[in-house]
Formats: structure tokens, C-alpha cells, sequence
């Protein structure tokens, strides 16, 4: 199968010389340069039908403006902020629950519960063990060509492809072995040292909390610690008298007949 494969290869090769020695025989006001382009874009082609693609795909930017509408931050008690930039052109439905559940406060106070080094961290938790989700209804897969590089945010899910809720993951390492298979929805663009820095294990022993979960133009400043919990207000009820117990009797024995 290699080897009928290599022979299409060398005849399309040999096509493609003999088609632009013809064309340059021939003249027709066109350059070398033109025709090298004519060529690449043949070899494309060819190229695509090989492995079963559209020709006419195009793959999204590798990165896009930075908006601060789209930008989720995670403050994390690991130490710092990390800024995410939320992907609206690959994953709407994904990003549009990201922002729903963040304004509602969700992912506050939740943990990572599951880290394993030199593959990714994840969160999103409401139980803490993995098996949690919000009271929302899951989504809908809307995989994309977007690799699962180095802090790479995608979406947690069950087995069903359509499972995703409210988990998320970010990767430590490269992991194209999940590509299309998760829906990445971010990327960590500043902060990526405090991701390295998020504790590890399944569960880790001291996990790392998400003391505060924003969107960037929301313009929330950084929360370094977990809020205090307040005082217990003071009782005006006057409390109750309380009654002393009764002496003990002394156990008295028996008398003997």
C-alpha cells in the first residue's frame, strides 16, 4: 500500500515537472514564481484528498487579539493570577457557559482536584472528586482543530462526547493525543507559572483553591486569600439560669439480717 502510494506521489511529481517544462516552453506571460505556487497548491490539493480533508478548510488563527471580554482570570491561592484567553470562534456555546457560570460566582472557593505532572490540572468541581457538575445542562461538543499544547484550556467530560459542564482542565505538556476529542475552549496567555505551581495528585493533599474566578472586563481586582469567614454575632438573649444537680447520694450497703 506504501509502495502504490510512493509511485502516486513520484507520478503526480513527474506530472507537475513536465505540466510547468510545458508552460514554460510554451511561454504564456507567466513567471517561474507564479508557477511554483500553482504547483504547491496542486500538491495541497492532492495532498488533502490523500488523507480525507476538505481542501477549502481553513484552520482558525493560532492566536487572536486579546479582548478583555474574553479573557478569564483565576486567581488561585497557589499564588497569583492567571489570565486565560477564551476562544468565542472555536467553542461559542463553551465560552458563553464559562462566562455564565464565573458571573455567577461558581467556580469560587472550588478546588483542583485532580493534577498530574506533565499532563494537566483540573477543576471546576463543585463535589471535589470528579463526578460534579453545575445545575446547568450539559453542553454539546463543539470539537475543534485547536492542539492541546502547553497551557491549553479545554473542557472535562464524562464518557458521552455531549457530557461537558462545568469541569476544565489545562495542560501542562503537549497532548495531541486528545486532539478532537475535548473541546478546547482557552489559552493561559500570562500566569503559566502559577499553573506550574498548583498542587499535585489525585486528589492532591493540600489542594490549590480558585479563590476568585472574573472576566477580565469586569474588572475585579485580585484576591489573594480566602475571605474571612465573619464573627458570630453576639446573643441578646440572656441566657437561661442553670440549675445545680442534686447531691449525689452515698451508696449505702446492704444491712445484714
Amino acid at each position: 500500500m506504501r509502495f502504490t502510494s510512493a509511485l502516486k506521489t513520484v507520478a503526480i511529481g513527474f506530472a507537475l515537472y513536465a505540466s510547468s517544462g510545458a508552460a514554460l516552453a510554451q511561454g504564456g506571460g507567466r513567471n517561474a514564481e507564479e508557477m511554483k505556487k500553482e504547483e504547491a497548491a496542486v500538491r495541497a490539493e492532492q495532498t488533502a484528498k490523500q488523507l480525507g480533508l476538505d481542501p477549502a478548510s481553513k484552520l482558525p488563527p493560532a492566536t487572536v487579539p486579546v479582548d478583555p471580554q474574553n479573557v478569564w482570570d483565576l486567581d488561585l491561592s497557589s499564588g497569583g493570577r492567571v489570565r486565560i484567553q477564551l476562544r468565542p470562534d472555536i467553542a461559542p456555546q463553551h465560552v458563553e457557559r464559562i462566562k455564565e457560570l464565573t458571573r455567577q460566582g461558581f467556580y469560587n472557593g472550588l478546588k483542583f482536584h485532580r493534577v498530574i505532572p506533565g499532563f494537566m490540572a483540573q477543576g471546576g468541581d463543585p463535589k471535589g472528586d470528579g463526578t460534579g457538575g453545575s445545575t446547568l445542562p450539559d453542553l454539546k461538543a463543539e470539537f475543534n482543530p485547536m492542539p492541546h499544547l502547553r497551557g491549553t484550556v479545554s473542557m472535562a467530560r464524562a464518557q458521552s462526547e455531549d457530557s461537558a459542564n462545568s469541569q476544565f482542565f489545562i495542560v501542562f505538556l503537549p497532548r495531541m493525543q486528545l486532539d478532537k476529542k475535548y473541546t478546547v475552549f482557552g489559552r493561559v496567555i500570562d500566569g503559566m507559572q502559577y499553573v506550574d505551581a498548583i498542587h499535585q495528585g489525585e486528589p492532591p493533599a493540600d489542594p490549590t483553591i480558585i479563590l476568585q474566578a472574573s472576566i477580565e472586563s469586569d474588572g475585579k481586582p485580585p484576591v489573594t486569600a480566602l475571605p474571612t469567614p465573619p464573627a458570630p454575632a453576639p446573643s441578646i438573649v440572656p441566657p437561661l439560669p442553670v440549675k445545680k444537680p442534686a447531691p449525689a447520694k452515698k451508696p449505702v450497703a446492704p444491712r445484714k439480717k
